[in-house]
């Protein structure tokens, strides 16, 4: 085969806001996968304001540790510091990359009524990559001048407008035109060009649009978001956002113009620039490549130091949704996950008793010191305690925010839709999740995998069979990005290089008594043996099913429960293993209740965490 027409050797950085990653990826014995990768301080800031050194660095790294030559076709920078790509047996066949460093993108969006339209604009950005700063719409409860003020002191990189069905009325649509064009915002990172808006709203004001903000901003109009109460249009807007975001946003920070230039791969045989993806938008795109590749769904999230990002594809269409819970992290939002979740409800994870103002005290040397690690077994302990609730309360507002389609059982216009309050019913449906993913580093570094499985199992409360799995060094950007280029090569190596499998849960939904039989379980092992017991409520066990190994199962739920198949009905299914292995919950589902007395609370924390081996021995006594 030409080796243009086969990916044989790639190259794919993610720009981070601190460090640049650099992944090599090779065609190795008939598939692709992930070999050596490196890392490099992002350099965007002073005092280089050049992203592509930080890039070379990263890059310079997998050159020696691949031990690649460095002539001229080889994987190197030529002496004007460009990547080459060449056809030589040593060169490299694609560059890509993504970005958010800067503080990635950021925008605003407005909306008629923020519960519709407002929510749709709302998806289209997050969808997009961005960071939403403020959502502006007519029934905000905001005075006017208060929108103003608003919408002039942000700054955010592009303002996404929507509004009403097409053919509907315009009165709205044209006040929030008025408003944008009164604030004449500018963009954050610079003067010197006007601001992008997108119009992705009814059709019909298009002119009205134009005539108001045309000559104060960049405007572009795009296909109605929202063209009917009963149907969502994302992928025309989120196409601009990526527009404007490479010309705009990436042409203003420092390097990226030449970085720009560097980014190449093969689309349809020909050798063109592949444009840097926003880095949350990646992974969207590798979430939705796997959804579909496999016909499942898929959850995910990232949790950082300043915010929680959770991604899903939920339902028969392969809906995406993300959400970034901008004030929940581990580090520098820490002090905004004690708020949020108070102090009970983090204690509650904890096996042993603690002074309040020794919690208090180390979630605030965590806030002003946020690069340190837990030193001692304790602090882990808290800080995967504190962990649970924030991904506990991110996925919350996710679950809040990827809704069914509000309005669209009630034909009226959008100017009648004022007194409706409340959105549809989310769409996440935990019993017919198929894998649920977690990254960032307190799930993905933790000391022991058998930790990251009890941190998204006691947050997510995985219902029926699902797996789990880690990103083991938050490769999916790169992935997301890739897949514009091979699905294939994506796919295997996010399959085989990016995800450790912890293994599955298995967790049967209702109310039942403590004392009752919730789950009754016949498994057979690879090695010839039978797991076969009746699970009482409140229990949890743990069996060994290594990565790659599968175990037949007939699982049939207590009376009144339902593991899958139905109430009372029993399921014959196939589970698959991982480096921690099967997870039998009995615990309960609708409802989830953990005593509030200690000494009922502490016993089942250490007995649950004895059984899931999840420390050591001398922390559960």
């Amino acid at each position: 085969m030409d080796r243009k027409d086969k990916l044989r050797r790639i190259i794919a950085t993610d720009c981070g806001s601190t460090t640049t990653k650099a992944i090599l990826i090779e065609f190795i014995d008939g598939e692709y996968r992930q070999t050596v990768r490196g890392e490099a301080p992002t350099t965007v800031e002073k005092p280089l304001n050049d992203v592509t050194n930080g890039v070379i660095n990263a890059v310079t790294e997998l050159q020696e540790l691949a031990r690649l030559k460095y002539f001229d076709n080889s994987i190197t920078f030529v002496k004007d510091k460009v990547l080459n790509i060449t056809d030589g047996d040593e060169g490299i066949d694609a560059y890509v990359s993504t970005s958010s460093a800067g503080g990635g993108l950021q925008m605003m969006v407005t909306g008629v009524v923020a519960k519709m339209t407002g929510e749709s604009a709302e998806r289209a950005a997050l969808g997009a990559g961005a960071i939403v700063m403020d959502l502006i719409a007519s029934n905000d409860k905001r005075a006017n001048h208060e929108k103003i003020e608003r919408i002039r002191n942000l700054r955010p990189d592009m303002i996404l407008m929507a509004g009403g069905v097409d053919g509907g009325t315009t009165k709205h649509v044209a006040e929030m035109a008025e408003l944008v064009g009164a604030a004449n915002p500018k963009p954050r990172l610079g003067s010197s060009y006007k601001l992008p808006v997108i119009y992705a709203g009814n059709n019909v004001a298009r002119d009205i649009i134009t005539e108001t903000l045309e000559s104060k901003t960049d405007l572009i109009i795009t296909d109605n978001l929202r063209p009917t109460l009963e149907r969502e249009n994302l992928g025309p807007a989120r196409d601009k956002i990526h527009d404007l975001f490479m010309e705009h946003v990436m042409a203003q920070a420092p390097g990226y113009n030449k970085l720009m230039t560097w980014t190449k791969g093969p689309i349809n045989g020909e050798m063109k620039n592949i444009p840097i993806m926003p880095t949350p938008a990646a992974v969207g795109n590798i979430m939705q490549t796997i959804a579909k590749r496999h016909n499942i769904e898929v959850l995910g999230v990232d949790i950082g130091g300043a915010t929680t990002d959770v991604f899903s594809v939920f339902t028969k269409d392969y809906i995406f949704n993300r959400t970034v819970s901008a004030n929940l992290g581990l580090s520098y939002s820490i002090s905004n996950v004690l708020a949020t979740a108070g102090l009970d409800n983090i204690l509650r994870w904890v096996p042993f008793h603690i002074n309040e103002s020794d919690l208090r005290n180390m979630i605030k040397n965590k806030m002003i010191r946020p690069t340190t690690i837990p030193q001692q077994l304790e602090e882990l302990v808290l800080e995967q305690a504190i962990a649970k609730e924030a991904l506990k309360y991110a996925f919350i507002q996710h679950k809040e925010f990827a809704v069914g389609l509000k309005g669209q059982q009630k034909q009226r216009e959008i100017s009648e839709a004022f007194s409706q309050s409340t959105s549809g019913n989310t769409i996440v449906n935990m019993m017919t999740l198929d894998l649920l993913v977690g990254s960032g580093g307190v799930l993905s570094h933790a000391p022991r995998r058998n930790q990251g499985a009890m941190m998204m199992i006691d947050a997510f409360l995985p219902e029926g069979v699902t797996r789990l799995a880690i990103d083991s060094i938050f490769m999916m950007p790169q992935l997301g990005v890739l897949a514009e280029i091979s699905e294939k090569a994506a796919a295997e190596v996010f399959e085989k290089d990016c995800l450790i499998y912890l293994g599955s849960c298995i967790a049967p939904v209702g109310k039942i008594k403590p004392d009752k039989i919730a789950l009754s379980a016949e498994i057979k092992l690879p090695n010839g043996e039978t797991f076969k017991e009746d699970i009482m409520f409140g229990e949890l066990r743990l069996i060994p099913l290594g990565v790659g190994e599968t175990a037949s199962a007939i699982l049939k739920p207590g009376k009144g429960l339902d593991i899958g198949a139905g109430k009372n009905q029993e399921m014959e299914t196939k589970l698959h293993g991982g480096v921690v292995g099967l997870i039998l919950d009995t615990r309960g589902r609708k409802p989830f209740i953990l005593p509030t007395e200690a000494n009922i609370r502490v016993p089942l924390l250490k007995k649950w965490m004895k059984v899931l081996d999840a420390y050591p021995e001398n922390i559960l006594k």
